[in-house]
């Protein structure tokens, strides 16, 4: 999958409307063809940037979502839990104080498991 293909595929989607949610956390999210599985990407930002978030504040916390053309169902489902997960906003401290990729990822395991 090519990389200008992604970035120009959630430059659309962000054309269509903002994906930030607000308090600081955006979901760019697009379809790609040719994509066998989603694909989720947490990306956390030192220096908050723009995103017209309907609060507007900048964003510094970033779920990027990939998904096949055909996911609709599955697509929807992790879009829910991400808004769900990123308005706790005691998840939100204990993200930012994590220290490494270890921690960022068992942070989302036990989350995903308590809920």
């Amino acid at each position: 999958m090519p990389k200008a293909w992604v970035a120009v595929s959630l430059f659309r989607r962000e054309q269509i409307g903002s994906t930030g949610l607000g308090k600081g956390v955006a979901i760019p999210h697009a379809r790609v063809k040719n994509l066998e599985r989603i694909q989720v990407s947490y990306v956390g930002l030192k220096s908050p940037i723009p995103f017209d978030a309907p609060d507007g504040k900048p964003v510094s916390d970033i779920i990027v979502l990939l998904v096949p053309k055909q996911a609709t169902e599955e697509h929807l489902q992790i879009l829910s839990e991400a808004s769900l997960m990123f308005s706790d906003g005691q998840f939100r401290e204990r993200l930012h104080l994590c220290k490494n990729a270890l921690e960022v990822k068992h942070l989302f395991a036990t989350w995903m498991l308590a809920g």
